[in-house]
């Protein structure tokens, strides 16, 4: 989950001139990292083959 801090902060390094819409991408794509970053440092992770099968799912 994104703090209220960290996302004031993530607003303060974006350019002036955005639309709502670039602003909420940009908004679920810094949570979507912090999300990746908190499963891998409580081990929630996939192994390479673990990717695979569930890539070769996906893509049929």
């Amino acid at each position: 989950m994104i703090t209220k801090t960290q996302l004031i902060n993530t607003l303060d390094q974006l350019p002036e001139n955005l639309t709502v819409d670039e602003v909420i991408e940009h908004i679920i794509f810094v949570e979507k990292v912090q999300k990746g970053l908190s499963d891998s440092e409580n081990g929630k992770l996939n192994t390479k083959e673990e990717a695979k099968i569930k890539l070769s799912k996906w893509l049929k």
